[in-house]
């Protein structure tokens, strides 16, 4: 135990084979702490799935450089993997859970009219999603969309009427 406690150090005032040692244990954990929080981690980005990211990086780090004891960052990054898998269940076993955590799609445009109450609701104008338009269909007019939908996770849907 005390060859253990001389690799990873203590405190600030750590070696750089020390904090060399501890971003190798860091990273080995991190790792397995992605597998057991889900493929959805990095896939979704939804703010559940942001949260993960935002909070492993920061509470992992504090292991890195010593700025925090080591053993309560392990366990801390294990109940936040844990409290996420939790609610990505939960999310996909309950759809009300589902539009209470992620929010739900906002219709942005239809039937050849921007819905003026949804574009403030999602904090977007006309010319950003004409941005879209000319991103993704290369074209300037919108004769030929049906749909525009702000997805829950930020994103623009463009669909094409027939």
């Amino acid at each position: 135990m005390e060859t253990l406690a001389e690799l990873i150090g203590q405190g600030k005032e750590l070696s750089s084979q020390q904090m060399c040692f501890r971003a190798f244990i860091v990273f080995l954990l991190a790792y397995l702490l992605i597998r057991i929080s889900g493929r959805r981690s990095f896939a979704f980005r939804s703010p559940l799935d942001n949260i993960i990211v935002i909070l492993l990086g920061a509470v992992l780090s504090r292991g890195v450089v010593g700025a925090s004891p080591f053993v309560p960052i392990i366990a801390s990054s294990l109940l936040i993997v844990i409290l996420h898998r939790l609610l990505a269940w939960l999310t996909s076993a309950h759809p009300a859970f589902s539009h209470w955590v992620s929010g739900k799609k906002i219709l942005l445009y239809s039937n050849g009219k921007f819905v003026n109450a949804a574009l403030k609701k999602g904090l977007i104008g006309r010319e950003e999603i004409m941005e879209q338009v000319r991103n993704a269909l290369h074209t300037d007019g919108l004769n030929k969309i049906d749909r525009i939908y702000m997805e829950r996770d930020g994103r623009i849907s463009i669909l094409i009427g027939s």
